[in-house]
Order: structure tokens, then C-alpha cells, then sequence
């Protein structure tokens, strides 16, 4: 959840480092620090954000070729200026950053402490840095190998960077359940989190796996390694990131940029995917294990947050399409209720980063179990994608802003594609619906362009309802997962208590809320039970709720109800999440602007959840 970046190589590490954190503030933290080597250890670090940090190395030694960075997202001690990373070893000659938690860190600091060493933070990490110390001075050996060991000790999640004062010229890298990269270019090594602090300077990546360690050199040498200490071939890969993806490219916010790309990153989904004019799909991951796919009995969707959202959906998409019982389970969840699992299941894991620790958990059980596993996540070459038998990637484009809104829409139109060609496969779809429903897909991009064009009228009702305290949205069939993102999207950036209901289940409990005071988001958009959703409506209306309905066309009836109609374009009934779901998120952007809320960095959010 946290983020690392760490350079070692011939130019300046501290604006490396800087800037690297500024690339990485998108995940979330409460704090920010550095560590640069350079004959002595100087480390800064400061509670808030980065920018706080620049201001408070303003005047200090800050040149170096060696340094390692990290931004904080508070899970062992308060957020405040000594539990920042990097944190020191007792003798101050070892530093270290880490993202991930230590499980058994309470009974290592015990031992710690019985011979000597004083802790001076609340962290799991200063544990952590203390006993590579230890080892180091019980087994007299290098770094890398004090590291190696230390790491067999402990128990939970990490992701590391490591310098020893007296070994200046290397670092040490080392993950187990949490995400990290090394870019390698001829002015030396760059080692992040996610590939954002590393695409300015090299496209050459290398990935390290769980349970893996990597020593990189300031001569450009490097060796990865596993925990129990084989040597790996790197395998070098080229990013596909794009620098001028990670910028705001004139809009105000990384949110609202992202929601203005849906239209482009859903055609880049779809693009050699499908044809509506020749009726075909063709999802490499489904090809792969078609059989296996088409006959199996079950499909298990797993995910956590938004991805959850996008899962029901594709729950609803393939029992209706494919014609196989499908279940939705949380990830965080799944993995502890001992669920029945079997060869004969597919289990389709989701993930924006493709790091989430719950989902990777649940993959890795259900593997144990013999079942299928398929990964849609968007994030290149991250852990979900290697632990899959198959899977697709969504082609979103990196996500900045915290609330997931392109990478949603995206693995639904994936989820679509997979519901599609398994049911093509099975023989449970007419050819003339098919090619229905793939022309409509093909005019998806166009018509969500429409959708965004009710931004200015979505902004007006934001202003009449920014200081709402509660806000409730309700939809029926393929809007009821809408209706849960929307309520999810409120309560993320604008920090307003919002639920999402089927509009049938208000009158057994939600109704008792409804009062003057009480905006209702309707989606109107089922063709298939709009009768039922005006009724849904009259209800709220007879109880001074306030009316806000999305709806394909104006007719007498929701005119006469609604305080406020959105008008989005008209599509079949499976697709209308892609386009109902944009009006909730410009709400939600627009409301959390009018309250002043940072709408792409949330407070207690983080992007990526890599730690349980």
C-alpha cells in the first residue's frame, strides 16, 4: 500500500528519489522520508505529505548516488515523524524501507530487546532492519546474505530496499506478497513499487516474484536469488507505460481525466478482441482453456472494493449469457470460510493492480484446490497475471485516482467478452443476439461520449447536494451493481455516508430512512422493469425523499416524480452499467469538489491494498 523507490547508479539520487515519491503519492500515505548514502547515512523524514518532506531537507546534505525513498500508510503506529520510513538499525550503519506487514514482528523485538536493542518507533520495520543487524553480527556476513536469512525468520508481507554504510556500493531488494520492479538503464538501477518513478528513465524492467531477493551493484552487476538462495536468470522486460499517461494532460484532477478516457480505454479493450460485422470473439485466455471452460460447472468470481462491483456484474453476465451457476465472493473473505472448491470450478480473479493481498491469497488457495484460475487485473507483469493459468488484461491505462473508475468499466466490457465467447462456445446464445449485442459494443465508446456530456447538469445537482449527510441509490437487475459502485464512489471521495440497494429490497429496511432531507439516486434504465422502478419511485416521492433519476428517455410519468432527470443514451440491458455508471461518477467527483475533498488521494484510502 505503501511506496518505495531507491537508485543506485551516477546521477544525483536525491531528486530521483523526490520525484519518484511524487509519482508514487497516488497510492496513498501519511508520511515520507528519504535515506542517502554518501560516506555517512543522512535520512529525512517528515508526517504528511511530499511536498512537506521537500520543504524540510531545504539547506541539508542531500548529494549522493545512493538513496532509497518511501511513502507511509500507517498500519503499525500513528502517522508522525519517527515512525516514517527508512528506519535505522541500533548501531546506524543499516536502513531500510518496507512496505507489507510483520506478522510475528512482537515476539522478534522481544528477543531483540533481551540482548540490547532499543526501539525508538512503533513499526514492524524497525524490528525488521534490527534483526538483519543481528544476523549480520551473528553469522559475520554480507548484507545480502544478513537479509536473505532475516527474511527466512519472519512471517507476513514485504517489499524491502536495504543499504549497509559499509557496503556503499549496493543495495538489496527482497518481496513476498508485495509488489516491486527494477528498471535497469546505463546511469544505473531504479527500484519502485509500480513502474511510475522507473518510465522516465528506462523501459528495461525486471520483476521480482515472492520469496526472491536481488543485489544490484553501482558497476552495474546484479543477481536475483530466492530465499533459499538459487540463483534466478532476470528476465527482462520492456514497460509498455508511457510517460505522458501517468500526467494529468490538462484536466484538474487524475479522476476526472480518467473518467474522460472511458470511451478510448474500452475501445482499446475491444480492439482485436471481437467483431460485430463477422460475430465473432476471441479472449486468448478462454482459447487457451476452452474445454475446460465450457464445461465447467461452476464459475467462482472473486475480487475486493470496486472490482467486487465489476464481479457481480460478471456473476449476472455469465449465469445469463453462458448459462452456468456463478457465485461473488470477497476475496478477504473466501480465503477463511473454508469454501467448497473443486477442479471442475473456473475461478475468475479481479484486480485493478493485480497486487490486492486478499485476491492473491484466494487465487493461491484455490490453486491448492485444482481450480482454474483466470486473472483479470490491469497492471502489467503483476503478481495476478503470473499466478494465472490464464486471463486478460482490461488495457486501461495506468490508474492514478484512487476511486477506480475506468479500470470498473473496463472489466465489465472484459467480463462481457468472456460471458460472450463462452456462450458462442456452449451454443446458449442466438447468433442474431450476439450480433446484437457485439454491435452495441462497438458503439459503446461513442455513446458513453454522450453520457459525459451531462457533466455540467450533473454539477448543478452536485451543488444543491453537496452537504447532504446520507444519500441512498437503488437500481433493479444489471443498475443494481451500478447502484453499489455509485454509493461506493460517494462515500470514497466525498466522505458521505451513501448505500447502494435493489430498488425492491428499500421496502424492507432502507424505506426508514427516507425523509426530506434524503437524496435517492434512481437508475431507470431497465427496460425490463421500469414499471416496477416508477413504482420504487412514488414510494420515496410519497416519503419527501428527493428524486434524482438516470433515465434513457423523458417520458410524462418520471417527469412528474423526479426532482432531477439525467438523460444518458440507450443501449441493451447487459451493457447499461458501462453507461449509467458514468453520471454517478462525475456526481461524485463534483460533489467531493464542492467539499473541498482531494478527490485522487482520499484520506485512508490507498490504491493498491497489498497488506491484509
Amino acid at each position: 500500500m505503501c511506496g518505495i523507490v531507491a537508485y543506485i547508479g551516477k546521477k544525483e539520487a536525491f531528486p530521483i528519489l523526490i520525484k519518484g515519491l511524487k509519482r508514487l503519492e497516488y497510492r496513498g500515505y501519511d508520511s515520507a522520508g528519504v535515506a542517502l548514502l554518501n560516506g555517512s547515512i543522512h535520512v529525512y523524514k517528515k508526517a504528511g505529505k511530499v511536498s512537506e518532506l521537500e520543504q524540510f531537507t531545504l539547506g541539508k546534505e542531500v548529494s549522493a548516488t545512493m538513496g532509497i525513498g518511501h511513502t507511509r500508510w500507517a498500519t503499525h503506529g500513528v502517522p508522525n515523524d519517527t515512525n516514517a520510513h527508512p528506519h535505522l538499525s541500533n548501531s546506524g550503519n543499516i536502513v531500510l524501507i518496507h512496505n507489507g506487514i510483520i506478522e510475528n514482528y512482537s515476539s522478534i523485538k522481544s528477543e531483540l530487546k533481551s540482548r540490547g536493542y532499543q526501539f525508538h518507533s512503533e513499526t514492524d520495520t524497525e524490528v525488521l532492519v534490527n534483526l538483519v543487524e543481528e544476523v549480520q553480527k551473528q553469522e559475520s556476513c554480507t548484507l545480502d546474505e544478513a537479509v536473505r536469512i532475516a527474511l527466512n525468520e519472519v512471517v507476513g508481507a514485504y517489499a524491502i530496499v536495504v543499504m549497509d554504510l559499509r557496503e556503499p556500493d549496493m543495495m538489496v531488494a527482497a518481496r513476498k506478497g508485495s509488489p516491486m520492479v527494477i528498471g535497469i538503464s546505463e546511469e544505473g538501477f531504479h527500484i519502485a513499487s509500480d513502474a511510475s518513478p522507473i518510465i522516465e528513465y528506462t523501459k528495461n524492467v525486471v520483476y521480482l516474484d515472492d520469496k526472491e531477493y536481488a543485489v544490484v551493484k553501482r558497476d552495474g552487476s546484479f543477481l536475483i536469488r530466492t530465499l533459499g538462495k538459487v540463483e534466478k536468470s532476470p528476465a527482462i522486460q520492456k514497460l509498455e507505460l508511457k510517460l505522458d499517461e501517468i500526467e494529468k494532460g490538462g484536466y484538474e484532477h487524475y479522476m476526472l481525466k480518467e473518467i474522460h478516457e472511458q470511451p478510448r480505454v474500452i475501445a482499446d479493450a475491444m480492439r482485436g478482441r471481437m467483431s460485430a460485422k463477422e460475430g465473432w470473439i476471441k479472449m486468448g485466455g478462454v482459447d487457451e482453456y476452452a474445454t475446460r471452460i465450457e464445461n465447467a460447472k461452476r464459475f467462482i468470481l472473486t475480487a475486493c472494493g470496486t472490482s467486487w462491483h465489476s464481479a457481480l456484474l460478471g456473476e449476472y453476465l455469465i449465469e445469463d449469457l453462458a448459462r452456468i451457476p456463478a457465485e461473488v465472493e470477497y476475496a478477504s473473505e473466501f480465503r477463511y470460510r473454508n469454501p467448497i472448491i473443486t477442479q471442475n470450478d473456473v475461478v475468475i480473479a479481479l484486480s485493478q493492480s493485480g497486487e490486492t493481498a486478499d485476491t492473491l491469497a484466494a487465487i493461491e488457495m484455490a490453486k491448492e484446490r485444482q481450480a482454474l484460475i483466470y486473472g483479470i487485473c490491469n497492471v502489467i507483469g503483476s503478481s495476478i497475471p503470473r499466478l494465472s493459468h490464464a486471463g486478460s488484461y482490461t488495457h486501461a491505462g495506468p490508474e492514478i485516482g484512487v476511486a477506480s473508475t475506468k479500470a470498473f468499466s473496463n472489466q465489465v466490457v472484459i467480463l462481457t467478452l468472456i460471458a460472450l465467447q463462452v456462450a458462442q462456445g456452449k451454443g446458449t446464445i442466438a447468433n442474431s443476439k450476439l450480433r446484437e449485442i457485439l454491435y452495441e459494443l462497438e458503439h459503446l465508446p461513442e455513446k458513453i461520449e454522450e453520457a459525459l456530456k451531462t457533466d455540467a447538469q450533473v454539477r448543478k445537482i452536485a451543488e444543491i447536494y453537496k452537504d447532504a449527510e446520507n444519500f441512498l441509490y437503488l437500481g433493479r437487475g444489471y443498475n443494481f451493481p451500478v447502484a453499489l459502485e455509485g454509493a461506493l464512489k460517494l462515500k470514497e471521495i466525498s466522505y458521505i455516508h451513501a448505500e447502494g440497494y435493489p430498488a425492491a429490497e428499500m421496502k424492507h429496511g432502507p424505506i426508514a430512512l427516507i425523509d426530506e432531507n434524503m437524496p435517492v439516486v434512481f437508475l431507470c434504465t431497465n427496460a425490463s422493469a421500469y414499471e416496477k422502478i416508477i413504482s420504487n419511485i412514488q414510494e420515496v416521492k410519497a416519503r419527501k425523499g428527493h428524486i434524482i433519476a438516470v433515465v434513457n428517455k423523458v417520458d410524462e410519468q418520471i417527469q412528474s416524480l423526479a426532482d432531477h432527470l439525467i438523460v444518458v443514451p440507450e443501449t441493451t440491458e447487459i451493457l447499461s452499467p458501462l453507461i449509467t455508471i458514468v453520471p454517478l461518477q462525475l456526481l461524485a467527483y463534483h460533489i467531493a469538489i464542492l467539499r473541498g475533498c482531494n478527490v485522487d488521494q482520499p484520506r485512508n484510502l490507498a490504491k493498491s491494498v497489498t497488506v491484509e
